[in-house]
């Protein structure tokens, strides 16, 4: 099985990957991970979606809208961030943005006046440590080697942080079995309340919506894609009467159905 994610080696996703199989491959984004296995390139790749801190990263969101894929698990792992550096003496700090958002409160409290430096994964912030002792990252405490030592450890804002992954699969594989499941949906209209419409359907059908999110189409200003992910299977009856209602409402536009899964908690 060939296996793609956000790259290089030491990624908080290469460790969730883990959990899937062995041969990872790696990405520079979340949107070629999801167009390899579209393309069939690879046959799972794996996506963060949403942090416990930062909320959701739209470059997964966008990725799973543009491409024809499915979603066949959901992964949670803890986030366990270090300061890495080869001395204590440095002025920027390097890491994935969403690391260094989760780490505000430490940086400004204790490097106030340190340059941040967006990069496209903790594991490349890491290389740049590496390579320059001006340089400082914040990843997995795992990844300090290759003469970066841990200066401080858990130094997220929360120690609840936790980033959820999904697997994706080609559609052929996709399934109604499971406890949660995902759409997306694209109404291609914009009438007063468009969004109660989109949400009366699975509240009268008591099915629990676990998050709801909008996402610019990019066809025009103010026209939207909604993320929706529930607690219920597709295979049930009120899933599927609750999702060809939501057809019927989108049917300018377009409804996908990534599919149902289970959730795993990957600790490592």
């Amino acid at each position: 099985m060939r296996i793609v994610t956000l790259g290089p080696a030491g990624t908080y996703s290469h460790r969730a990957a883990g959990a899937v199989g062995e041969g990872i491959e790696f990405r520079e984004s979340v949107t070629g991970i999801v167009e390899a296995v579209a393309t069939g390139e690879a046959d799972r790749g794996i996506v963060p979606v949403e942090n416990s801190i930062e909320g959701s990263v739209t470059e997964s969101l966008d990725g799973l809208a543009e491409f024809e894929v499915a979603v066949v698990r959901e992964l949670i792992t803890p986030i366990r961030h270090a300061l890495l550096a080869q001395t204590r003496d440095f002025a920027t700090v390097a890491s994935h943005p969403q690391a260094l958002a989760q780490c505000r409160s430490y940086l400004d409290s204790e490097y106030p006046d340190a340059t941040l430096e967006s990069v496209t994964s903790t594991a490349r912030g890491v290389e740049r440590a590496r390579e320059d002792p001006d340089v400082a990252a914040i990843a997995h405490p795992g990844t300090a080697d290759g003469g970066l030592s841990v200066l401080a450890e858990d130094i997220q804002d929360r120690t609840s942080n936790a980033t959820r992954f999904l697997v994706v699969a080609p559609t052929a594989e996709r399934s109604t079995a499971g406890g949660k499941s995902s759409l997306i949906v694209y109404p291609n209209d914009n009438h007063p309340g468009l969004l109660l419409d989109l949400l009366r359907p699975f509240a009268d059908r008591r099915i629990n919506l676990t998050r709801i999110e909008s996402r610019p189409s990019g066809e025009r200003l103010g026209d939207y894609v909604f993320h929706i992910d529930i607690e219920a299977g597709l295979y049930e009856d009120r899933t599927q009467a609750a999702v060809e209602e939501i057809e019927t409402l989108a049917e300018a536009g377009w409804v996908r159905r990534l599919g149902s899964y289970d959730t795993e908690h990957v600790v490592e």
